[in-house]
């Protein structure tokens, strides 16, 4: 029985590594561990401990580094923190692999407690480019990664190319693909109650809507709060009914922040609607109702693209990432965010795109862990 030890940090790492944890604790010959910190544990992000342990998941331990801020100080100081924090519990737990996800800084803390302990680790959805400081996290965990589960066929070749032993590199698709194969069918089965909580006017979700998610992007966390201004006044005129989501915790957070609270403050009766954090399967279910998609979310490039979410994406947060044809790009510019809404309302749905997978990743990828046999983390690669 090999011990499987995952490490969330955030609602989008849950999200991102959903299916491959159902996937472990069904399997006969894998144990799954799972640990929560950074701001996965705070209610200002939505506590998505909740939602964990209503998925049935069991919680081995918790880790409080996340500090407050939102600036590139704290965010280094979080993950010097996560540093310090990490390696007793992994210590302790005695994992046989540690799986990262992705990009997000803290991700950092993680992989190194992991190497130095000789614990190999298991990283997903790398080998991709965004062109953010996310885009050198992502790429330095693959280096420290033993195993790597690419979501496309281009990211694994880029994997190869960096350096990695093509015998450990696989391309399963994204496990987020997985969540939106299983609702994508079941959606008049989801439960919605989620939707009437918030704040701000009541949005029909049977009706024509938009939907907006926005983070900042860290190397111009200074920019944040006029970018996500810039958004809402947008959608204030197109004047359509939207909900608006809380971002996530990276540098610049505290910015966009201030500005939904300034912009409600000044637009009392906007047709809008705010929610700090909204289960998978309800997120699901508005991307797969909204009119559009605004924002800079990876959901749209990677879930818009199997469902077909018509998506305006803004700014430099995904730059260069591969994308299908239902994503358009525009500047933080009022007057471009409106045009380019206004071309994705007028085309309307797009064509499922399985250029992120087709839905089995966490199978895939549960199914190759209980072959391995990796004993440590050195690598033995040939340049």
């Amino acid at each position: 029985m090999k011990n499987i030890c995952i490490v969330i940090g955030s609602r989008a790492n849950y999200s991102s590594i959903k299916s491959v944890m159902k996937a472990i604790q069904l399997s006969p010959e894998l144990t799954l561990q799972t640990i929560l910190f950074a701001s996965s544990v705070l209610e200002k992000y939505g506590n998505v401990e909740k939602l964990i342990l209503k998925d049935g998941f069991t919680i081995n331990d918790r880790i409080y580094n996340l500090i407050e801020g939102e600036n590139p100080i704290t965010m280094a100081k979080s993950t010097g923190l996560g540093l310090i924090e990490i390696p007793p519990i992994l210590h302790k737990l005695k994992p046989d692999y540690v799986v990262v996800v992705g990009d997000r800084y803290e991700t950092m803390a993680i992989t190194i407690s992991a190497c130095y302990l000789d614990i190999p680790v298991i990283h997903t959805m790398g080998g991709e480019v965004s062109g953010t400081i996310d885009e050198s996290i992502r790429h330095a965990t693959t280096k420290f990664s033993s195993i790597h589960f690419a979501a496309s066929s281009e990211a694994k070749e880029r994997i190869i190319a960096l350096g990695e032993d093509q015998k450990y590199v696989f391309d399963v698709g994204c496990p987020r693909i997985d969540l939106v194969k299983d609702l994508v069918d079941n959606l008049d089965k989801v439960d919605l109650s989620p939707l009437n909580k918030g704040v701000g006017a009541h949005i029909d979700t049977t009706k024509p809507f938009l939907l907006v998610s926005q983070h900042p992007v860290t190397t111009e966390y200074e920019e944040a709060q006029k970018q996500m201004a810039t958004t809402l006044e947008a959608v204030k005129e197109i004047n359509i009914p939207a909900i608006i989501l809380w971002p996530n915790s990276d540098a610049g957070s505290d910015g966009i922040s201030k500005s939904i609270r300034k912009f409600r403050e000044s637009n009392p009766n906007t047709n809008m609607h705010f929610y700090k954090n909204l289960p998978v399967d309800v997120y699901i279910y508005l991307m797969n109702t909204t009119l559009c998609l605004i924002g800079n979310s990876s959901s749209g490039i990677r879930e818009g693209a199997f469902i077909g979410t018509p998506v305006v994406n803004l700014g430099t947060r995904q730059l260069n990432r591969q994308r299908g044809l239902n994503v358009i790009n525009s500047a933080h510019d009022k007057q471009s965010i409106k045009n380019a809404v206004n071309h994705q309302i007028n085309h309307g749905s797009y064509e499922s795109s399985s250029i992120y997978g087709d839905g089995s990743a966490g199978v895939k990828i549960a199914e190759i862990i209980s072959k391995l046999s990796l004993k440590t983390s050195q690598k033995s690669i040939t340049y």
